[in-house]
């Protein structure tokens, strides 16, 4: 018995070049893609591990907008679990991408997700008062990841 069926969209897709395309409403086009997300094929790339690259990118874009004042945390989809302030993000491959962090009443949180249920919403929050400047998250994890390129 085989596991490893796709249907013929999935091979299309995960046989494509890496490819990076947002306009925004201000006319700006972002279609850079970094060095150690385009140096390795898709096909040699776990399901988790390409998620958790172009969810880097997400971050970083998001964190971009920010103001000094907030930073990126995500809110959950279904039920009332409430948002995570992401604090770090990680994936298991083949098919599991994690985040950790803390809720908004400071309890330690962490979202373990199966890629095909993936569906994150990035949120900005209010940083933390104790700290001078805002967590800027996907810097850290967009410097990790060409690290391990």
């Amino acid at each position: 018995m085989n596991d490893d069926i796709q249907t013929s969209a999935e091979v299309e897709e995960a046989a494509a070049l890496p490819r990076r395309y947002e306009v925004g409403a201000d006319g700006a086009c972002k279609e850079d893609l970094p060095s150690a997300v385009a140096a390795k094929p898709v096909k040699d790339k776990s399901p988790a591990e390409w998620a958790y690259e172009r969810l880097i990118l997400y971050i970083q874009n998001f964190e971009q907008q920010l103001d000094n004042k907030h930073e990126i945390a995500m809110g959950f989809t279904g039920g009332d679990a409430g948002v995570l302030r992401i604090e770090g993000m990680g994936f298991f491959d083949p098919d599991m991408v994690t985040f950790h962090g803390t809720d908004t009443g400071g309890a330690k949180t962490q979202l373990v997700q199966h890629v095909s249920q993936l569906n994150v919403m990035l949120r900005a929050l209010p940083k933390q008062v104790e700290q001078e400047e805002p967590n800027r998250i996907g810097f850290r994890l967009a410097k990790d990841l060409e690290q391990n390129a």
